[in-house]
């Protein structure tokens, strides 16, 4: 068995929440991408000797909450100290997945008022919609 599997199993005979599981290991596979996204843009591993006398390097991180239907994912996204790097996983400047918005169009084309819609999704992802947002 592989680590993820092991650790999956762990979390299902321990009643671990697997909702929460499955969030961190997406964050944790998406920060790992951004990683590995700035490495191949900068063409030098992280802590590469050679790539000491490089102009471009890495230059920390800021920190991005990206809404899901697991829940909020805590992301890192690299940067570079010339800042052409942008990173092309996550889509620029949103801070939930479409899950959700595809989710109020459907109730709200079901005739459900934005009012419950807000309920509904307060109830089901845990996020707070004022009734003007979801209008």
């Amino acid at each position: 068995m592989d680590k993820f599997t092991t650790e999956l199993m762990t979390a299902l005979t321990t009643q671990h929440d697997l909702k929460e599981f499955f969030r961190q290991k997406l964050e944790d596979a998406i920060n790992l991408l951004l990683e590995r996204e700035l490495t191949v843009f900068l063409d030098y591993e992280k802590w590469d000797v050679e790539a000491k006398d490089t102009e471009n390097k890495r230059n920390g991180y800021y920190w991005r909450d990206f809404k899901t239907e697991y829940g909020v994912l805590h992301l890192r996204i690299c940067r570079d100290r010339l800042g052409e790097f942008h990173q092309r996983t996550l889509p620029y400047r949103k801070r939930s997945s479409d899950d959700l918005e595809t989710t109020i169009i459907k109730l709200y084309s079901r005739g459900i008022t934005t009012r419950q819609v807000s309920q509904i999704i307060e109830e089901m992802y845990g996020h707070y919609y004022s009734a003007a947002t979801v209008s």
